[in-house]
């Protein structure tokens, strides 16, 4: 196996069905961690949630956390990307006054701020993604130089519900729909894709030697950026045209089917 460096996204892809890491996981990052591979979630989720998720011996210690805008490895972190503040006030703003019901996640690199507009019919799935929270009065009172990422929960359809309403506040940067009722907005120089590249060049990794699966629109960047790319069965279909391979779908376990394959397991 050519691979040094495989990149999984993990909501609809490494994931099950329930949402949980498959138990014949484990023995295959043992594996690729014998051999020298890194294995790299690569994931919307929160740096602590991904650190909660993966805890134990078998820790692969490197993460691309909040959909690119945080990276660790070897249990630090190593790159962060700001968001522009101005955007921040201005989301906040439109998500408040928005005729569709949204809920604003407002992340830095160690928690995700809530404030009392929040829904708390939501609190269910921000639970599952952020496993760090702070309740605060209002939000416009933490925007700082410190503020990663904006995650919206939209109670409709994020792709045709949600995106034309946020595209228009946030001003230049990065907004992408990261679930069928999440978007996460970013610095227009943050995504999955760009700290796949970063994470490669501090490994002093060739792009052929690098490999990623992922499902849905936010990992468009990151199959691009890999040397070798596989969608799943269950993805979209923009990420399905982009991809070299398809794999199994993530309620048959396919990354695991696939990288036991390719360890000769």
């Amino acid at each position: 196996m050519d691979h040094r460096l495989i990149a999984l996204d993990m909501d609809g892809t490494l994931l099950d069905g329930d949402g949980t890491i498959p138990e014949g996981f484990w023995d295959v990052l043992a594996e690729a961690r014998s051999r020298g591979i890194t294995l790299a979630p690569a994931s919307g989720r929160q740096l602590v949630t991904l650190r909660d998720m993966f805890g134990g011996e078998l820790d692969p210690g490197t993460y691309i956390a909040e959909n690119g805008t945080v990276v660790a490895h070897r249990g630090e972190i190593v790159s962060t990307t700001p968001l522009d503040q101005a955007a921040v006030h201005s989301v906040i703003d439109v998500v408040r006054a928005a005729d569709t019901a949204m809920d604003l996640v407002l992340c830095t690199p160690t928690m995700a701020y809530l404030d009392r507009w929040f829904h708390p019919d939501s609190t269910g799935e921000v639970d599952k993604y952020y496993h760090a929270t702070e309740l605060i009065d209002d939000l416009h009172e933490r925007v700082g130089d410190d503020v990663i990422k904006l995650a919206v929960f939209t109670h409709d359809d994020a792709e045709t519900v949600g995106l034309p309403v946020l595209e228009g506040a946030a001003g230049d940067s990065h907004v992408v729909v990261s679930g069928k009722h999440w978007i996460d907005i970013m610095n227009r120089e943050a995504d999955k894709g760009r700290a796949f590249t970063a994470l490669r060049g501090a490994l002093g990794l060739e792009r052929s030697q690098t490999l990623a699966f992922g499902d849905y629109l936010n990992d468009y960047e990151l199959l691009t950026a890999a040397g070798t790319a596989y969608a799943m069965d269950n993805a979209h279909p923009r990420i399905k045209e982009i991809a070299d391979h398809i794999a199994p779908p993530n309620t048959e376990h396919g990354v695991i089917t696939v990288l036991r394959g390719m360890l000769g397991m």
